[in-house]
């Protein structure tokens, strides 16, 4: 990790994590995710309630603990713009979970199988996340005004998240999954839990593989979104990496927790809008206008809060 680091030139970076924390960090999250699937998971299962709630209930605690290091650390400042990232990514991850629900159910996905695509996916989402924060960053540092062509991006991401109606998900019209079926074989059933599979002297890929890279795909996507909005909170690249894979690692549990019952949430996609649409003022006006970060972790909450509790409360609008 501190080769990646120090890859980028030393004026582009400035950060509050010294080398030797990006890989003590690093080689934390290779731990947990190692015990995940070596131990815990060994065995191919159904994700059930209890375990998803524990799961999530962990890796919350672990977010909330890393900001209790960073706040002694770095002080209270850096904690802050830890936590509000932390939410903020977590928030928007949630888009994801309404898209692993169609792809799991188009590919008619094993519920056994599908603890084991996402923790592959979040393996690619690792060293996506950081090359894009990197990136990211490096670009801040060299050119200022990239601040407002990222505020602008948001606010235009808003807007089409906020006004148009919800459009269908097609995941067997991804250009990446078509341009890999026009090369590589692919069995007609499931083998397992094999991404790969060799037959008669010629590798055949599975189903598995081809729904690993539709989730692969949907996070590239849904990273150009939330990289940004991090941005307007913190652009030290240490607390911007943390925070988004920290809201990455959580977010299986959190898919196997409301599976069935994120179509219940029909106003979370406007306080979703709403809290892009912030990001994105606030980034336009930077140069004019400071708001405070515990000021911006209120807002972010209160709109993520009010959009779930007018979910509960309020009927979805009648489209007939």
């Amino acid at each position: 990790m501190s080769v990646l680091f120090s890859a980028l030139p030393t004026a582009a970076v400035t950060s509050v994590g010294a080398p030797w924390m990006w890989g003590a960090f690093t080689l934390l999250i290779v731990f947990f995710l190692a015990l995940d699937l070596g131990v815990l998971n060994r065995k191919p299962h159904a994700v059930g309630l209890k375990e998803a709630l524990g799961w999530t209930a962990f890796w919350v605690s672990l977010a909330l603990l890393f900001n209790v290091f960073v706040a002694w650390a770095f002080g209270r400042q850096a904690a802050l713009e830890f936590l509000t990232g932390y939410v903020i990514e977590e928030a928007l991850s949630i888009d994801n979970i309404f898209v692993f629900v169609v792809v799991f159910s188009f590919f008619a996905v094993p519920p056994s199988l599908q603890h084991r695509v996402l923790f592959w996916g979040i393996i690619g989402a690792f060293f996506m996340r950081l090359a894009f924060i990197l990136v990211g960053t490096a670009l801040l540092e060299a050119f200022s005004w990239v601040i407002y062509v990222f505020g602008a991006f948001l606010v235009v991401t808003a807007l089409r998240l906020g006004l148009h109606e919800e459009t269908e998900i097609h995941p067997d019209r991804n250009p990446l999954l078509r341009l890999i079926r026009r090369f590589v074989p692919v069995t007609a059933d499931y083998e397992g839990t094999h991404f790969l599979v060799r037959r008669s002297g010629r590798w055949f890929a599975t189903p598995l593989l081809m729904v690993l890279i539709v989730i692969e795909g949907t996070d590239l996507v849904f990273a150009v979104d939330s990289i940004p909005a991090i941005f307007a909170v913190t652009r030290d690249p240490f607390i911007v990496f943390t925070s988004n894979i920290f809201a990455i690692l959580g977010l299986r549990s959190l898919y196997f927790l409301l599976a069935s019952v994120i179509h219940r949430f029909h106003y979370l996609r406007y306080g979703l809008a709403l809290v892009l649409g912030f990001v994105g003022v606030k980034m336009l006006l930077s140069g004019y206008w400071h708001v405070p970060i515990g000021l911006s972790l209120g807002i972010v909450v209160g709109l993520l809060g009010g959009s779930v509790l007018l979910s509960l409360l309020v009927p979805p609008r009648d489209k007939s």
